[in-house]
């Protein structure tokens, strides 16, 4: 066993992102969370993620967790590449630890993780999943990126960039949290472009950017000339074929300026100030903290155009804003549809 900085001890997958300066080179917004006095306790945090921490989905978790740690909120400890049969047992590990909020993801592990829960009742547990909270599981809420609102605009920035009207669409699984966020994704290019058509795969995998690539390439000799990049390696692709790409939940037009036209982000930062704030008043419960990712709530939002700003038609840019303005007032529901997507 390793005991990070903040004195609690991980196995030998834990790690721990040390100092405010780690955190600014993230990129992360301190500004969110304001400083405790001196007096308060920061609460104890454990992230338990079965991949890397700079993917996509896990990477919004991480620097969110981070941001609090730096802001002093929150002490911080991680575990990343956790196999779904060694889940429960780090579970455990940081349970009989005493840390007071273990959050991270049990999609593939959903029956089990609920068993560790009840053997914790004084432990909150914040876990992404694809069922609803339960009151059998009393200190088990669930969360998703529902952020259906943000890739529905990203559908309309690719609406009006595709010439051919033929977008291949990546995915890792055809669980909820996915399906949603590409049908969301259609439903925006077909405001723009009824007539597209889409070949949507999954991989079977959250992080294996050599098949996502490859999977891509496939549809880029099939005619699509946009791709929407859900996994990692779907970008590269495009990049390498000289097509265009949406980006999914992190924006990665840094890493391709001349590829990636728009992406559909998600802030964890609204989901887990709203988890701390529970954890500190004794009220956590089992609860759907989904909502917390809508973009009336500050949880997601399409990333700024950055290089292929100006190039997008105006006539698309004045309907996002309509659109954006629709959602935040609630006078705009983007339909949630986690039914598994089919090609065209």
């Amino acid at each position: 066993m390793a005991t990070t900085r903040d004195g609690i001890a991980i196995g030998r997958r834990g790690l721990l992102l040390g100092g405010a300066g780690a955190a600014a080179g993230l990129g992360l917004g301190l500004g969110l969370w304001p400083r405790r006095g001196l007096a308060a306790e920061p609460v104890s945090v454990a992230g338990i993620y079965t991949v890397p921490v700079e993917q996509q989905w896990v990477s919004r978790l991480h620097k969110a967790a981070d941001a609090a740690r730096a802001a002093g909120e929150i002490t911080y400890a991680f575990s990343e590449n956790t196999t779904n049969t060694d889940y429960p047992r780090v579970m455990r590990e940081y349970a009989e630890q005493g840390v007071k909020l273990i959050m991270g993801e049990i999609f593939g592990v959903e029956q089990e993780a609920r068993e560790v829960v009840l053997d914790y009742p004084e432990t909150a547990f914040l876990m992404g999943s694809s069922f609803k909270p339960d009151p059998d599981y009393p200190n088990l809420a669930v969360f998703d990126n529902y952020i259906q609102d943000a890739s529905y605009l990203s559908g309309i920035v690719a609406g009006a960039m595709t010439k051919t009207g033929n977008i291949g669409m990546v995915g890792g699984f055809p669980i909820p949290e996915v399906n949603r966020l590409m049908h969301a994704f259609m439903a925006g290019v077909r405001e723009v472009k009824p007539d597209a058509t889409f070949q949507v795969s999954f991989i079977g995998s959250w992080f294996d950017p050599p098949k996502a690539k490859e999977t891509a390439f496939a549809m880029i000799e099939n005619g699509a000339d946009l791709l929407y990049a859900e996994r990692f390696g779907v970008s590269d692709a495009a990049q390498e074929k000289g097509v265009l790409a949406i980006g999914n939940v992190i924006d990665t037009q840094p890493d391709y300026p001349e590829t990636v036209v728009a992406s559909a982000i998600w802030d964890f930062a609204p989901t887990l100030a709203a988890a701390l704030k529970n954890v500190s008043a004794g009220s956590f419960k089992a609860d759907d903290y989904g909502v917390y990712s809508f973009m009336k709530e500050g949880g997601c939002s399409l990333a700024p155009l950055g290089t292929f700003a100006g190039k997008v038609p105006q006539s698309a840019m004045d309907l996002i804003a309509q659109k954006e303005a629709a959602i935040k007032a609630g006078d705009f529901i983007v339909e949630i549809n986690d039914k598994e997507p089919k090609s065209s």
